[in-house]
């Protein structure tokens, strides 16, 4: 009997030793999982403002868009059209993401959905832009290649030359350098179009009289001329000058390039910043219901 006793009793305090060990295991588990979840709930407030502050950039740059739509004779690329519709999606883009914001208690998950669409969509805009699709950007509007092809074209090019002579470009630069000396006038800054369709190549060699009027240097050993068409495509009149030249087309098209390009940095900087902080803001909010 008393054997038995004592074996029971060794039972009992070995369930109860088995007992407290599950007790103490649960507890730091339970434990180990608030002190995670308290780091992530305490990131909600922050992510909150920082996705807000990430989309007014978003927001200034449709007014910039729209302020400068019809800029550089684009419109007879049909790029204002293309910039109407990235203004349209970085409208979506900016109510989305702050609706998201406001209601993520609510509706995380389809919250979460709803924001990432335009977003991917921004960033594949943004990369088209840039030439990262290189296999397709020909067809791509906006893209290096594109504008490339578009500006090469012969028929493209007889309106645009007949735009930017239109929009006085060229007489603007006269009306603001006609005082300048020949030295003061090479150490001018110049637009990308004034400098390629506005005045010689300075390899020409050319005298300088003004902004628009250049005399061509007398040379005896015509191999002595420099190697360039443009040259010869020069001429002093104003419906001429330098409209013809090769050097016209790459000042027009670095204006494009230059817009674009910006343009498609800025989207893919902030949908990469958008997409990570409306991440971080439903992992944290997933997490806060979660240890709720």
């Amino acid at each position: 009997m008393a054997e038995s006793s004592n074996a029971a009793a060794e039972t009992v305090a070995v369930a109860v030793i088995e007992d407290k060990r599950e007790e103490k295991q649960e507890h730091g588990n339970a434990k180990s999982k608030q002190h995670m979840a308290i780091p992530l709930k305490n990131l909600i407030l922050p992510l909150t403002l920082i996705s807000f502050l990430l989309s007014l950039p978003i927001l200034f740059s449709v007014i910039w868009l729209l302020y400068i739509q019809q800029q550089d004779c684009e419109d007879l690329l049909r790029l204002p059209k293309l910039q109407i519709g990235i203004v349209t999606g970085l409208i979506l883009v900016f109510l989305s993401s702050n609706l998201v914001v406001y209601f993520r208690a609510k509706f995380p998950v389809p919250g979460f959905l709803v924001v990432m669409v335009p977003l991917v969509l921004m960033l594949t805009v943004g990369l088209g832009l840039i030439g990262a699709y290189m296999q397709y950007s020909r067809t791509i509007p906006g893209s290096p290649v594109w504008l490339k092809k578009k500006v090469a074209d012969d028929k493209n090019w007889d309106r645009i030359k007949s735009c930017i002579y239109t929009a006085r470009r060229c007489d603007d630069l006269f009306s603001r350098t006609y005082m300048l000396k020949e030295y003061d006038f090479s150490k001018s800054r110049f637009s990308y179009i004034e400098s390629g369709c506005c005045r010689p190549p300075l390899n020409c060699e050319m005298e300088y009289v003004n902004a628009t009027f250049w005399k061509r240097q007398d040379v005896v050993d015509r191999q002595l001329m420099p190697d360039n068409t443009d040259c010869d495509l020069w001429k002093n009149k104003e419906n001429v000058l330098c409209y013809n030249c090769q050097a016209c087309k790459e000042g027009f098209l670095k204006t494009l390039l230059g817009k674009w390009g910006k343009l498609g940095t800025f989207l893919v900087v902030m949908a990469l910043l958008l997409i990570i902080s409306h991440l971080l803001l439903f992992v944290a909010t997933m997490s806060e219901q979660y240890a709720g």
